[in-house]
């Protein structure tokens, strides 16, 4: 189909008059140019759906050829309340960490570690071979591992290059091949008009927490339960969700963390029109005041903007409770909680 596709790209297209579904279209950029003129011939909605893996070489595509006549949907790994509508899902905290969102691993009731394997496997024989000239995948794979390890910490280009063994040319374009194939993205740091020093840095998020488990030789909750990095994943776990929910909502941006050389810290803040929120992550199974001590620094240096700032904090724990100046929102409760209005 490919074949025929690249070689006589307007017989392939004339096979579906009323439209259709093309997968991995950045495969043959050709039929983007001819859709142009088809599309301009008969504009209805939702004739044709094009999908691609590579955003990056999709995106270029879309732009030369079909700018003003697209909707862009990013596909993300699935959100708790999705994976809970599935017959078998995970129920607790580690076990949702470890399984992450990939709809196969609960469509066809599969291992994560061995799906896991196999997406590592294929991400890096397919995606990065069709999008990037490396040389050497090993090194490649070393560096996503390395990425793994500080999933939502400060990104440090030239730390990252001196483990990886690569310039720091190459760890800031082998993360913007992460970001271009939907495996992670930078979360930008708050810059508002607070006059104090604040970090400038961006933080590194992955996706799903199952691949980052996976990556870290994560392999079971036990395991999970007690590694040094439980903290990190579950941080990466909210910032994920909260952007999840926000993309399947078509809301994109408004989205950073606040940190000051003073040591102020708000795991995220989200931006909206009633004021800013602070996310804070804490995978205590205990609700204590003490969860919101440290970001109520962040919360009185964001107040001075003289906008509203509510704090959440969202914990590993299972009880909802509104402390003086926030709430304490357990984890299986954020979506509800923070987008139920």
């Amino acid at each position: 189909m490919r074949s025929f596709a690249r070689h006589d790209p307007r017989a392939f297209l004339a096979q579906y008059p009323d439209g259709a579904v093309i997968d991995e279209v950045q495969c043959v950029p050709d039929l983007l140019f001819l859709l142009q003129g088809l599309i301009d011939g008969d504009p209805e909605h939702g004739r044709w759906i094009l999908s691609g893996s590579h955003n990056l070489a999709l995106m270029e595509s879309v732009s030369q050829s079909l700018a003003g006549r697209t909707e862009v949907l990013h596909l993300l790994p699935l959100t708790h309340g999705e994976v809970m509508r599935f017959r078998l899902h995970p129920t607790e905290l580690e076990e949702t960490l470890l399984a992450g969102g990939y709809p196969p691993i609960f469509d066809r009731r599969l291992n994560p570690s061995d799906r896991l394997r196999s997406y590592v496997a294929t991400y890096l024989e397919r995606d990065v071979r069709n999008l990037r000239s490396i040389a050497n995948l090993a090194t490649f794979q070393r560096f996503v591992g390395l990425c793994a390890g500080r999933t939502s910490q400060l990104l440090s280009y030239k730390s990252l290059a001196a483990d990886s063994g690569v310039s720091q040319p190459s760890a800031n374009a082998w993360t913007s091949l992460l970001e271009a194939t939907f495996v992670a993205y930078r979360l930008p740091s708050w810059q508002g008009s607070i006059r104090k020093r604040l970090v400038k840095a961006p933080k590194l998020f992955f996706y799903d927490t199952g691949l980052v488990c996976w990556l870290l030789g994560i392999r079971d909750p036990g395991q999970l339960r007690t590694h040094p990095l439980r903290g990190a994943v579950f941080e990466t776990w909210v910032a994920g969700e909260i952007l999840k929910c926000r993309a399947n909502r078509l809301t994109s941006g408004g989205l950073s963390f606040y940190r000051d050389r003073r040591g102020a810290e708000g795991n995220l803040v989200i931006d909206g029109p009633s004021g800013l929120t602070i996310i804070e992550a804490k995978s205590s199974a205990t609700p204590s005041a003490a969860l919101l001590a440290g970001s109520r620094r962040a919360q009185r240096a964001l107040e001075r903007t003289g906008r509203p700032c509510k704090l959440r904090v969202v914990y590993g724990g299972d009880e909802l409770q509104k402390r003086e100046r926030g709430w304490l929102v357990p984890w299986r409760m954020l979506e509800e909680i923070l987008f139920s209005g």
